[in-house]
């Protein structure tokens, strides 16, 4: 009994130093191919599909194989970094990031769908409504980066809002509403995590 409450209080002490840790599971170069790969498939989309309104299906396939790569390269990023470890909090933290981050994406793909489905006249809110949902990612995951990533979060709820202000009517799916919002912050974040973890740690 003692020694399986010992083991629940060491699980718990690893628990709270992972909160309290800063995670260097992210690191610059997959977030900076994502902000790069944004920006080529804004280019892509602007002499693609000239009118993404009349082609949603090409549009949504169009960013989310965008979104799906960033993923993957910063899934294999985590992974292999993980498995190179041999500190048991290394995969903590690893875990928590995942946890803190994962369900607004899951949220953001339940809302796509929806809208899809049910309301595709608003579907021209689709951009800022993932980098609304993204921000909100990067918020409830912040307390484990870099303190100067509370605003890359900033940016993309302000971005996010921007782009359900401006981005209609003529202007809806801009190929720059994706490109800007995704590849400025993404580069910004990449930034931010070369400056403040790698650097020093080179």
């Amino acid at each position: 009994m003692e020694l399986r409450e010992a083991m629940a209080q060491i699980s718990e002490i690893r628990l709270q130093m992972a909160r309290t840790t800063v995670f260097r599971g992210y690191r610059s170069v997959p977030v900076a191919f994502s902000g790069l790969l944004a920006m080529s498939a804004a280019i892509i989309q602007a002499i693609v599909l000239p009118d993404p309104v009349s082609a949603i299906s090409s549009y949504l396939c169009l960013w989310m194989g965008a979104a799906v790569l960033s993923f993957v390269a910063a899934g294999i990023e985590m992974t292999y970094r993980t498995w190179r470890t041999d500190r048991p909090l290394q995969r903590e933290l690893t875990l928590l990031a995942v946890e803190q981050f994962l369900p607004s994406m899951v949220a953001g793909a339940m809302l796509t769908f929806v809208i899809i489905r049910s309301a595709p006249g608003q579907v021209w809110m689709l951009p800022g409504l993932w980098a609304i949902v993204f921000s909100l990612g990067i918020f409830a995951s912040y307390r484990l980066l870099p303190h100067a990533t509370f605003w890359i979060a900033l940016f993309y709820l302000v971005a996010g809002s921007m782009c359900l202000v401006v981005a209609q009517d003529d202007y809806a799916l801009s190929p720059w509403t994706m490109g800007l919002t995704f590849g400025v912050g993404q580069l910004l974040a990449a930034a931010v995590l070369y400056w403040n973890l790698e650097r020093r740690h080179g």
